[in-house]
């Protein structure tokens, strides 16, 4: 099987003028389904898809981008899913997700089970990735003999932003790999078979820090023995969100794995599946977060550019300090010879973070974007992952829409909140 493609972000990957989304005007996307809206490329995330074919098994972290529109691409695609949460359970299960199957199509991955997890786990029967000791206690005692796989904390992490690593001693997620001997006896105990492990380190990790993952997996694979039947690399492939930066080269880090692979299946005396676990990859650079220019403003030297969307749209750059490319579409004509100025760009929520150039620890900074007067349009692309997901209503600001461009057609995938969608559930007491 050929190796996947080195990638390289194209010379024009970060345009700050845009007329068109996967072919279709922005303009009248906006005024189809008004704004703010989220916009995805369904050509991208298949693209993104066939760059791991190489892997055995390609599963879709769904905490990125769990719409339902976008997982039954992914399961058309035949990529399999992981689950944090019961909903997350139920949203792959209405996407069209089988509940049994080999390889698992829906693995439940956490460090804890809440009560309504671990019931509708055993009601289903599904496999479970278990990040913590007391998971494997707690499944033990309700399904002995069930197969499970362990993730572990490789005791170093790597990741875009603190917030984002997941090794290490500082970070909850997994179990320590000085803890893998205890949790092997404690499965054991149970009847559980350990079936296999899984690593991730962080999201947005250098080649370097994913590379070392391989000599981690190797060492806890051979210690976790000859059950084993699949190994993870998990996820945290980074993307190109500025100039400069570069995809990790996917035919090298095939390589590095599949050879970690062929050692312990030598080892073993028998095969053992490969399976990766995307999610921002896939999904990222499909996403367009479109808003209105509201109001054009000068702050002393600063000159804001106040859009319809703020961070209850999209959480990351307030979270973390995230850079997003942005681009200015224009009312008329393609945009060109507008001068270019250093402009902040925030949103209208009654919050000073509300600003969508600002670094980690909440510096603001400016963009060099094209004059813009106030009606027309500004994108903040590479938004498809931890967007829409990570939305909230804030200021009682209802969720976008969000609109699945596939074939040249534009598809609602889901309809922007109304008012009673706000308030539905609320209740007021009756006056004393």
């Amino acid at each position: 099987m050929p190796s996947p493609p080195t990638l390289t972000a194209p010379a024009d990957a970060f345009p700050v003028l845009r007329t068109e989304i996967a072919g279709l005007s922005v303009n009248e996307l906006a005024e189809q389904f008004g704004t703010p809206l989220y916009v995805y490329d369904a050509a991208k995330i298949r693209e993104r898809i066939g760059d791991l074919r190489s892997f055995d098994q390609i599963r879709y972290a769904q905490k990125a981008n769990s719409s339902l529109a976008i997982l039954d691409l992914m399961r058309r695609q035949g990529v399999l899913v992981e689950a944090v949460s019961a909903g997350e359970v139920r949203r792959a299960l209405a996407a069209g997700y089988k509940e049994q199957g080999d390889p698992p199509p829906v693995v439940y991955t956490a460090d804890i089970f809440d009560r309504e997890s671990l019931d509708l786990v055993l009601s289903l029967g599904l496999h479970v990735n278990c990040g913590s000791p007391d998971m494997i206690d707690q499944l033990g005692e309700r399904a002995p003999g069930s197969a499970i796989t362990l993730r572990i904390n490789p005791g170093f992490g790597h990741g875009h932003s603190r917030k984002t690593n997941t090794g290490g001693e500082q970070s909850k997620h997994g179990i320590w790999h000085e803890q893998l001997d205890d949790c092997l006896r404690r499965a054991d105990h149970h009847g559980l078979v350990v079936t296999g492990l899984h690593l991730h380190i962080g999201s947005g990790a250098d080649m370097e820090h994913l590379s070392q993952v391989c000599g981690a997996m190797e060492k806890l694979a051979l210690v976790a023995g000859r059950t084993l039947q699949l190994i993870s690399a998990g996820g945290g492939l980074p993307v190109p969100y500025r100039p400069g930066e570069s995809y990790v080269d996917l035919g090298e880090y095939y390589r590095l794995w599949d050879a970690s692979r062929k050692r312990l299946e030598a080892a073993f005396g028998h095969p053992l599946r490969l399976e990766i676990e995307p999610g921002r990859y896939l999904v990222a650079e499909s996403g367009y977060l479109v808003s209105e220019l509201r109001a054009v403003k000068r702050m002393g030297t600063n000159t804001f550019y106040l859009l319809d969307a703020g961070f209850n749209n999209l959480a990351r750059p307030i979270l973390y300090g995230a850079y997003h490319p942005m681009s200015i579409v224009p009312r008329a004509g393609d945009g060109a010879g507008r001068t270019q100025s250093e402009v902040v760009v925030g949103g209208p929520l009654c919050e000073s973070g509300d600003i969508f150039t600002q670094t980690d620890g909440g510096f603001v900074c400016t963009r060099s974007l094209p004059a813009a007067a106030v009606g027309e349009l500004l994108v903040i692309e590479n938004a498809g992952a931890y967007g829409a997901v990570m939305s909230s209503n804030y200021n009682s600001k209802p969720m976008a829409a969000e609109v699945l461009i596939s074939g040249g057609q534009a598809h609602l995938v889901r309809k922007r909140q109304s008012f009673d969608d706000l308030v539905r559930g609320e209740s007021i007491p009756a006056a004393e």
